[in-house]
Parts: structure tokens; sequence; C-alpha cells
């Protein structure tokens, strides 16, 4: 990996890989017949997955890549914290749950496997790095790194499976600041774009504000994809919705992820301007709620995943959104933002 790749070398590389028959034993029996989802317990059907919380999360660790590792908290403990809150949403009706913590944030597929088999909910992780936070979570190499060697990483994930399992990435994460981003930042992004066109994993980005997503898109398609394979994570951030217009309108997921209780007026706000705007085609909405805090005692104040269902949810009903329209941002949104679809690489010409 410390070698310098160029592009045609990546490609030539990446495309001997990704052959008609690694894309089958990465995907599973379903890729054979239909487009997948790759959940922590295999493919499954994009109808499968049901009522979905599209940006939730388990564990996190912040106290940055160069001292993390999983010596610092105990995994029965995590897990024996977190089931119940798993429990409790699968009773409300949640059957998938996407798990966007990143690798050196607190990543640990096999705990997500684990308890995902013990509440019955279908649970999702990634590949890729964490660029905001001023490149914190950013291990050594993905700086001496080119986007062409840190997508073979990620490759590499989707081929073989994370952290020595056969656990699989159903998306890439990666997070920028603001706008304008850092040089290391579009890298990331870059990586992400090639390793979609690789593997057919969406592409979802935590994002600082509009000026950042519209980067983001621009490097996605220099990278040549599509941008209906591109989640702008925590679009809430940007108050100048004309942005999320734009990029709806070019065919990008808007994620509205961070929906409280105190927060609620706001979250009904955005979503009445995209309906609107006939935009409902393009939202995803979530919580970004969990957490068990690595270093805190007991994990820390564990916010759970309840209020969409018990609270924000009959707002919505409340304020003229039909269940039609409910049921396409929790459960046909999800399934066709979360869709790996064959990739580039491999299409029918």
């Amino acid at each position: 990996m410390s070698r310098t790749l160029s592009r045609r070398t990546f490609l030539g590389y990446s495309l001997g890989m990704a052959s008609a028959s690694i894309w089958l034993q990465a995907a599973g029996s379903v890729r054979q017949t239909t487009d997948s989802v790759i959940a922590v317990n295999g493919p499954l059907r994009p109808s499968q997955l049901g009522v979905t919380l599209v940006h939730e999360h388990v564990m996190v660790d912040f106290i940055g890549a160069a001292e993390i590792n999983s010596d610092r908290y105990k995994e029965d403990e995590v897990f024996n914290t977190v089931l119940p809150h798993l429990q409790s949403l699968r009773r409300l009706g949640c059957e998938t749950l996407v798990e966007c913590t990143p690798a050196f944030l607190g990543r640990n597929v096999r705990l997500l496997q684990r308890l995902s088999r013990s509440s019955g909910i279908c649970i999702l992780t990634n590949t890729g790095l964490y660029g905001a936070g001023n490149h914190k979570y950013l291990p050594g190499y993905a700086q001496a790194e080119t986007a062409e060697q840190l997508a073979i990483r990620w490759i590499d994930e989707w081929r073989n499976g994370i952290d020595g399992t056969t656990i699989k990435p159903g998306f890439i994460k990666s997070g920028v600041d603001n706008g304008p981003l850092s040089d290391m930042q579009r890298k990331l992004v870059e990586a992400a774009g090639l390793t979609h066109l690789q593997t057919g994993l969406p592409v979802g980005i935590h994002t600082g504000n509009g000026t950042a997503a519209l980067e983001e898109a621009g490097v996605l398609k220099e990278t040549g994809v599509p941008l209906d394979a591109f989640i702008w994570i925590h679009a809430q951030n940007e108050k100048d919705l004309s942005f999320h217009e734009r990029l709806a309108h070019a065919g990008a997921w808007i994620s509205f992820d961070g929906i409280s209780k105190t927060a609620a007026n706001d979250y009904l706000a955005m979503l009445k301007h995209m309906k609107q705007h006939s935009l409902m085609d393009n939202v995803l909405i979530s919580q970004d709620a969990g957490w068990y805090h690595v270093g805190e005692p007991g994990g820390g104040k564990f916010r759970d995943y309840n209020y969409l269902f018990t609270g924000f949810l009959p707002l919505l009903r409340q304020n003229g959104f039909t269940e039609a329209e409910i049921k396409r941002m929790m459960v046909e949104n999800p399934a066709r933002a979360f869709t790996i679809r064959k990739p580039p690489s491999l299409r029918l010409k």
C-alpha cells in the first residue's frame, strides 16, 4: 500500500478484482437475481428492509484515531446497555437500523452482528474514513495514501469482510467539515467515489454545510458517480433550503437525520418545504441517536431511538403528511437509497 498508484493502475487492478464472480461472492446469492442490500447478517432484497432508521449509532469513541483501541471498553457491557433500546425500537415497528459509526470512531461489526441477532433488527454497517473534526479520526496512512490506495482498502472490506470477519459493509461512510473542503477531505470523497464505481455501494457523507455538499457532489460527478448514489448526511445543518432543492433536483438523497423532541418543529418545517417542492422522493429521516460513549462511566447518557415513532411521526400526521408520504420516507426511500446496484464496471453495455 505504500507505493503510489496511478488512476490507470487502480482501474486495472480493481476492474480485474471486481469480476462478476467476485461480485456474486461479495453480495451473496440474493444478488444473482436482483439488486441487494448488505446487512451485518448478509444480503437482503431491498423490500426486506421494511421500516428503516437511516442514521443512528450504537457506540462511539471520540478519543481519536491515534489512541483508539478495543481495550477501552467491554463489549458485553455495551451489548447489555444497547440491546434493551433496540428491543424497544423493534416493538415500535422499526425493522432496520443503519449504523453510521465509521472505522476509528468506534465501529465494531461483531458487536453489531450480536445485537442484530438478539434484537431482531436488521443492521447495516459501513466502510470508509471520517474526515470531519479537523482530521482527528483519520489514521496516519490516510494522509500518505492516494485516493486510489484508500479505495483499494475499502474495496477489500467489501470483498473479504471487515476486521477479519465475513461481515461486509452496506455503504460507504465519510465525513467533512464546512466548505471549502480541505485537500484531505476532497481525497476522501474521491476515494468514496472510486469505491462506489467498483462495488455499487451508496456513498453517505457527514457534511458541514451546503457549500461542502455541493463540492462533494462535484467531486463525485467528476469521478463518474451518479448522484442518486450520494446521501447528504446532516442536511439539516444547512439552513438555506435552496441547497436542499438544488441537490435533490440533481438526484441526491437529502438526509434530515438529527430529529429530536427539542428540534421537532425545525424538521417539520424542512420536510414541509421538501413536500411543497415535490421533492419527497429524495428525503430520508432519522435521529442520530444512541451513542454508548466509550470513556464515560456506563457509556454515559444513551439517547434511545424511540422519539421518531412516539413523537415525530404523530406530529407529521397532525400537520397533513399522509401515510403514503410517511411510508415513502421510512420504507421506500431507504430501500432505494441503500440498494447496492451492479457497479458501472460490470454493467452490460
